[in-house]
């Protein structure tokens, strides 16, 4: 009975130093989006070419890539003209084919509050504009990175307020567009809003409901990157980010977790995620979330502080960063870290006294090649020709990208958390 007057004290305090802190919103409650892209059943009725397509939904991320890879580039180009919704979410699929699919369906999309996502040159690999709409971005050579990052944000982020101009280093897109571009040539980092995020403080933001739906897609899309023939990523996950992030834990195929701001991941330690990725956390000593007692009791709460000793990950330095969204404000020690992560090269942490597994100064492993045994297409074509092809000739692509030309927009939305 002391334990449960403890624990639900402790909740209250939680609950309380949040309104206090960052400013009580009452979150609305979510429908989490989740099973196959939309235009699904189209597909799945499609019986071109030969026996049919993988389904979107059952098709594991392997199948999807080698079904592809069996496909001449003008029958890739026909299925990405006929089902753009699908082609462009279908994890696994060429990223090549994702680009244009979304493009075209980015085009035809007449909501206000994704114009800005059709602008010519975006290379977006998700796009679903089913209920708040989720998106995911790439900056930088996806397919020539030697190194690759995702950047997992947290709550109020959407595909209608992923370009918001508001906290810019805070926002998904300035955070994966700043850390790719201090790491230089050779990496690539996407902005993935791939999840339903809870909107405000809330019940939602303070339970794991929709940071499992999110978990499942997270892992489902690194699959698909690695089916493609990328390098396994490493993974940033910001503050109700990271509560994904440590659900899918155990079922990630990265090098590097990094939690910054979070405000817990679910486990109690470093092993309870049970991943052979080296885990890393930030705090800054002004990030609010700092006051909110890290508690988990009847589903409410997300438990241990990653940056505390005990939880035993490696803590980035972030005395220089400011505030829950600084973590990636140019010339902070942070991004400095961050970079080096990203980069693969000798990034300098510092262990947690006592902490499990970590080292002090750890050195990530250099960096690591793409892969170059990916199978032709079954008309023999290797898979730069097939990539060149799938784009279409100059002057198609010319013309795509004046349709998919529209003036920049979209509506503005900030929230209490990110």
């Amino acid at each position: 009975m002391r334990r449960y007057a403890r624990a639900l004290v402790a909740f209250a305090l939680a609950a309380g130093t949040v309104a206090g802190t960052a400013g009580w919103v009452s979150g609305d409650a979510q429908q989490a989006l989740t099973g196959p892209p939309p235009g699904s059943a189209q597909w799945r009725a499609d019986r071109t070419p030969g026996g049919g397509l993988p389904d979107p939904e059952r098709a594991t991320p392997g199948e999807v890539a080698r079904f592809f890879a069996g496909l001449s580039a003008a029958e890739q180009r026909r299925l990405v003209a006929r089902h753009p919704s699908v082609v462009g979410n279908l994890d696994g699929a060429p990223l090549e084919l994702r680009y244009r699919a979304n493009a075209l369906a980015l085009a035809a999309e007449d909501d206000p509050r994704y114009r800005s996502l059709a602008a010519p040159g975006r290379r977006i690999l998700a796009f679903d504009p089913r209920g708040r709409g989720q998106v995911a971005e790439v900056f930088g050579d996806l397919r020539t990175a030697h190194r690759v990052s995702v950047v997992v944000p947290g709550s109020d982020n959407d595909a209608g307020t992923f370009d918001r101009k508001v906290a810019d280093h805070g926002a998904p897109v300035g955070m994966a567009r700043t850390l790719q571009a201090e790491a230089g040539p050779g990496t690539a980092v996407v902005a993935w809003v791939g999840y339903t995020t809870p909107v405000g403080v809330g019940i939602d933001a303070a339970t794991g409901r929709l940071a499992q739906a999110g978990a499942d897609r997270l892992i489902r899309f690194t699959e698909g990157l690695t089916a493609d023939g990328l390098p396994e990523p490493a993974v940033f996950c910001h503050s109700y980010g990271s509560v994904v992030c440590g659900l899918a834990a155990h079922r990630l195929a990265v090098t590097d977790l990094v939690v910054l701001g979070s405000p817990g991941m679910r486990a109690d330690d470093v092993a309870g995620l049970r991943t052979n990725a080296r885990v890393w956390a930030a705090k800054d000593p002004t990030d609010w979330i700092d006051n909110v007692p890290n508690v988990r009791f009847a589903g409410l709460g997300h438990g241990t502080d990653p940056t505390d000793p005990a939880f035993g990950a490696r803590r980035v330095p972030a005395d220089e960063a400011r505030g829950h969204a600084g973590y990636f404000a140019p010339g902070t020690d942070s991004l400095r870290t961050f970079v080096a992560i990203a980069r693969g090269t000798d990034a300098r942490g510092t262990d947690a006294p006592g902490g499990a597994g970590a080292t002090a100064d750890a050195p990530v492993p250099a960096d690591v090649s793409a892969p170059t045994d990916v199978p032709a297409s079954a008309d023999g074509q290797t898979p730069e020709r097939v990539r060149a092809s799938a784009e279409g000739p100059a002057s198609e692509r010319a013309r795509a990208s004046e349709d998919v030309r529209v003036s920049a927009g979209g509506r503005v939305r900030e929230g209490a958390v990110r």
